[in-house]
């Protein structure tokens, strides 16, 4: 007997591999896939990995990112939120909140604004975290509440964090339900504005939006992958100054972002940090915000 014809008869013997009979079997495989919580992964990894056909991939994966359980965007497949808030439970929240705080009060001391820590929860902002003393009382936010994301600068930034297709998941319907006057209320406008804030790296503002004549500023802590949280500064509507703070602001998510996440903080990035001083200079500023639109501002 050749060496070929033992080969293909040992094959021929060996038990072949079931596939597992339950949906929940096969779902927990696909989940199991994702090393981590920051994972990205083709449709031909997550197959690779779980040893399933392609196919039946496919249709899980659909069903799944429908469900929330996996985000699809142009690089793949990554855990969704349900996933990641299964992975994480309240001890994220408690990572990003003790991080956040000396920072938040930092912020609160030196503007004499309201500070808030933010977290994308579906379609709406839920508040971790304020400080902000007698200010605080004028605004209606709380500990545990939650906003619409569009309405506010701490959930816009969060959302332009998301893929367009993203957002478009967490708002489906054309019309978005108004806070105030000037609220966005179209999903074609909070596309343009996302795109604004992309092209202003994050930071988001917001007069009036959420709370009428009060006015805010955000960025996103960001992780390798995704944004987990925002920062924002809120308080009565001043002109020209959110403008001033808003690098306050840049720099307070910066720091929590890479004191979670030190893969951040990369000697790549170090270079550039030290070559780039004048990143908020009031020259830099001014060109950003010169993308805003007078209709938000």
């Amino acid at each position: 007997m050749t060496m070929s014809e033992s080969h293909h008869e040992h094959a021929s013997r060996a038990p072949k591999r079931e596939l597992p009979a339950s949906m929940v079997e096969r779902m927990t495989l696909i989940l199991d896939a994702f090393d981590d919580l920051s994972s990205r992964l083709t449709l031909e990894e997550v197959a690779c990995r779980t040893r399933l056909p392609r196919s039946t991939v496919h249709r899980i994966l659909d069903q799944m990112v429908r469900l929330d359980w996996i985000d699809h965007a142009s690089f793949g497949y990554c855990l969704g939120r349900r996933a990641k808030s299964m992975g994480e439970g309240d001890s994220g929240h408690i990572r990003v909140r003790e991080a956040a705080a000396p920072l938040l009060h930092e912020l609160h001391m030196t503007t004499g604004m309201v500070a808030h820590l933010s977290v994308l929860d579906g379609p709406d902002c839920v508040y971790l975290d304020k400080i902000g003393g007698q200010l605080a009382a004028a605004l209606p936010s709380r500990v545990g509440g939650r906003v619409p994301a569009y309405a506010t600068a701490g959930g816009k930034a969060l959302l332009a964090g998301l893929e367009p297709e993203q957002v478009d998941a967490l708002y489906p319907g054309p019309q978005l339900p108004a806070r105030t006057e000037r609220t966005i209320t179209d999903l074609a406008t909070l596309h343009l504005e996302l795109n604004r804030i992309r092209r202003r790296h994050g930071l988001a503002f917001e007069t009036g939006e959420a709370t009428a004549e009060m006015s805010c500023v955000g960025a996103a802590v960001r992780s390798p992958a995704s944004p987990v949280a925002a920062i924002s500064l809120c308080g009565p509507t001043r002109p020209g100054h959110l403008e001033r703070i808003a690098p306050l602001v840049a720099d307070a998510v910066r720091t929590i972002s890479r004191a979670l996440y030190p893969e951040l903080d990369t000697p790549r990035r170090n270079r550039a940090a030290r070559t780039s001083g004048a990143s908020w200079s009031p020259q830099v500023m001014e060109r950003m915000l010169a993308t805003q639109s007078n209709g938000w501002i």
